[in-house]
């Protein structure tokens, strides 16, 4: 019974410790910019009066 509650308890831990490292990568490394947007450049040319 000894060996079945620490044997529950290692895959407890190692579920754990994987949705912990699931919900890291989901929500802090991907959540960077890979590069900065900027504002497209209308073409033509633009008469100011």
């Amino acid at each position: 019974m000894e060996i079945f509650l620490e044997l529950l308890r290692e895959v407890l831990k190692g579920m754990v410790r994987e949705i912990g490292a699931y919900f890291f990568r989901k929500n802090v490394l991907e959540q960077k910019k890979t590069t900065p947007r900027r504002r497209k450049q209308k073409g033509g040319s633009r008469n100011t009066k």
